[in-house]
């Protein structure tokens, strides 16, 4: 599958709130069509310069779109990380064991509302770090395109540029996904691991739109693009920095992405 298709499939399997905040690939794709169909000849033109001009305005546009909606996620994510913990100790506090009003039943429906919460946090923190490495991808690639059919020499300096963006810096939400995880292990008994793997499994063929759902296709579509070519140049991305979990691991996500 063309990586159009691919990305366009990732957008309509995304949250629907996120999708128009991928790249505008089939955009750039056709602005490299106009400009490398101009005839050589007018290459210095106004009309050659100006659909220059807007591709290149556009990509800036993108990047500038990636940034600020993953700065913003990051930083909702943030909050949210420092939320949950807040709120396990509030139950632990009031119903827990040793707390000021212990009772079992409050206790167990609370943390039960609590370990979704924290699996939908979880997958959503995943689908940031795909978003990013998918935008990546796209980029690289249309700007390959652009070399190639324009003779230009856009790609690498562009991309030394990229690779100092806010939204292709995952180290920080890779973090909090590894301590989301380090909660669950903490705060949730081993017994419960088996009904835990349950939800899990029901939560991958379930219709509709849950995060879960849109958490595994998103790993799905990072992992075809993978199969696409074993050849890899320095433009490729270096292996998920994604820490381990049941789901990541049953998808084996350890190869680098290919961009060629």
């Amino acid at each position: 599958m063309k990586f159009g298709k691919r990305l366009k499939q990732q957008i309509q399997e995304s949250l629907p709130e996120w999708r128009d905040k991928y790249l505008s690939y089939k955009e750039l794709k056709k602005l490299v069509r106009l400009i490398s169909e101009a005839p050589t000849l007018l290459n210095g033109s106004l009309e050659y310069g100006k659909t220059e001009a807007e591709f290149i305005c556009l990509l800036n546009n993108e990047i500038d779109k990636f940034n600020g909606f993953f700065m913003e996620k990051e930083e909702d994510f943030i909050i949210r990380h420092l939320e949950v913990q807040q709120r396990i100790k509030r139950v632990v506090d009031l119903w827990g064991p040793n707390g000021r009003e212990p009772s079992k039943a409050d206790y167990k429906e609370e943390m039960g509302k609590i370990r979704k919460a924290i699996v939908d946090f979880h997958g959503e923190m995943v689908l940031l770090v795909n978003y990013s490495n998918i935008n990546y991808t796209g980029l690289a690639k249309i700007l390959k395109k652009y070399d190639k059919r324009t003779g230009g020499l856009l790609r690498l300096p562009f991309i030394q540029k990229v690779l100092e963006q806010p939204f292709f810096t995952t180290d920080l939400i890779s973090k909090l996904v590894k301590e989301c995880e380090c909660i669950i292990d903490a705060v949730f008994p081993a017994e419960e691991e088996a009904e835990r793997a349950k939800e899990a499994k029901e939560a991958i063929t379930v219709a509709g739109e849950g995060i879960f759902r849109n958490t595994v296709a998103a790993l799905l579509t990072m992992q075809e693009i993978r199969k696409g070519s074993s050849t890899q140049s320095p433009f490729s991305l270096p292996p998920l920095n994604l820490p381990d979990s049941d789901l990541i691991q049953s998808i084996q996500l350890n190869a680098t992405v290919p961009i060629v």
